[in-house]
């Protein structure tokens, strides 16, 4: 099993239509980040695409955070 959570909303594939894909994941046990380029090194996106990109990293983000932010001391 995973301790990565991927980005379910996330359906990016390159412009040129070769099946290349972008992934966004987060650790569920330590908040880590992970941005995979898969089957390529390289992703060609297009202007809505890059958008989707970087809403998956901003909720990654902020699910990261949730993750490792510490018990507040009430």
């Amino acid at each position: 099993m995973s301790a990565y959570g991927s980005d379910p909303d996330l359906n990016v594939q390159d412009v040129t239509g070769n099946g290349t894909e972008v992934d966004v994941a987060t650790n569920l046990l330590n908040g880590d980040i992970r941005l995979s380029i898969l089957w390529t090194q390289e992703i060609l996106l297009s202007a809505d695409a890059a958008e989707q990109v970087a809403e998956a990293l901003r909720r990654a983000a902020a699910q990261s955070r949730s993750i490792t932010a510490a018990p507040s001391a009430d």
